[in-house]
């Protein structure tokens, strides 16, 4: 997630150098893992310590830094001097990605000339912040609902209605993750999820497209077709569409009916 907003970064800004990685866990420090349009390994595998230079001043502040020049700055710590200059960068900002008020990663944009970085790098900076934000929300909730049904007893009765519940909001959110490599790891753990309780898979196995099982998600969770239009950014008709094609796949003649049909052939929880 991070190496897709670096590229992402680079790509609307047309800055020559972006790099970041995730914050350690429990480590105060932020390990470099991915690089793009770097010329050197000077960044490789380096560990910025919490409030030291301006990857580390950012997740102390928790906000966007920028320096237009590094090596001359005032404002932030010099211990990553050698590996800038290696480099060869000098103009460079830094954003923090928060999750939960805790920052969990860093990205940094760069210039290899003295220059002010204008409002729109900034924020096209911010908002590749806010695509790794919202890909690691995903992540963690699909992992902690994915937990939750591996154990012994498994949820039940209400606790499992909020677990369907929320593999509903996290099918729908998968729509709105820009990078298909996080994307499709989110579906994959969804389809982990729907088969916690299903029976042994059946010879006869039924196979439904990606969007009606979101359709019969939302139709689960009590949604109208007009409700579930608005949450999967879709038409009512289409996803009237949707559910017909989906209840003809499973031999039934009602949402309901398409509802317990799914669930029995693990493809919702």
């Amino acid at each position: 997630m991070v190496r897709g907003a670096l590229v992402r970064l680079r790509r609307v800004t047309g800055l020559p150098v972006a790099f970041g990685g995730l914050v350690e866990p429990g480590r105060p420090q932020i390990r470099i893992s991915e690089l793009s349009g770097t010329t050197t390994s000077a960044f490789s595998a380096l560990a910025v310590a919490t409030g030291n230079g301006l990857g580390g001043k950012a997740a102390v502040l928790v906000r966007p830094c920028a320096v237009t020049d590094y090596s001359t700055s005032r404002h932030i710590s010099h211990e990553y001097d050698l590996a800038v200059a290696t480099e060869g960068v000098k103009s460079v900002l830094a954003v923090p990605v928060v999750v939960r008020r805790r920052v969990r990663a860093v990205l940094y944009g760069a210039l290899r000339t003295a220059q002010p970085l204008g409002d729109r790098t900034l924020s096209a900076a911010v908002e590749a912040a806010r695509d790794v934000e919202q890909a690691l929300v995903v992540r963690d909730e699909a992992q902690s609902l994915l937990a939750a049904a591996r154990e012994p007893a498994g949820p039940s009765g209400a606790a499992w209605e909020q677990v369907r519940e929320a593999h509903g909001a996290l099918r729908a959110l998968a729509q709105r993750v820009h990078d298909p490599v996080v994307r499709a790891e989110l579906l994959q753990v969804c389809g982990r999820l729907a088969g916690a309780t299903a029976p042994e898979p059946s010879a006869h196995a039924v196979e439904l497209a990606p969007r009606e099982v979101d359709v019969l998600s939302c139709v689960a969770g009590g949604s109208t077709n007009a409700a579930t239009a608005q949450r999967l950014g879709l038409r009512p008709e289409t996803v009237k569409g949707y559910l017909r094609s989906a209840m003809r796949k499973l031999g039934t003649h009602t949402r309901g009916e398409a509802v317990v049909a799914a669930r029995r052939a693990g493809l919702l929880p």
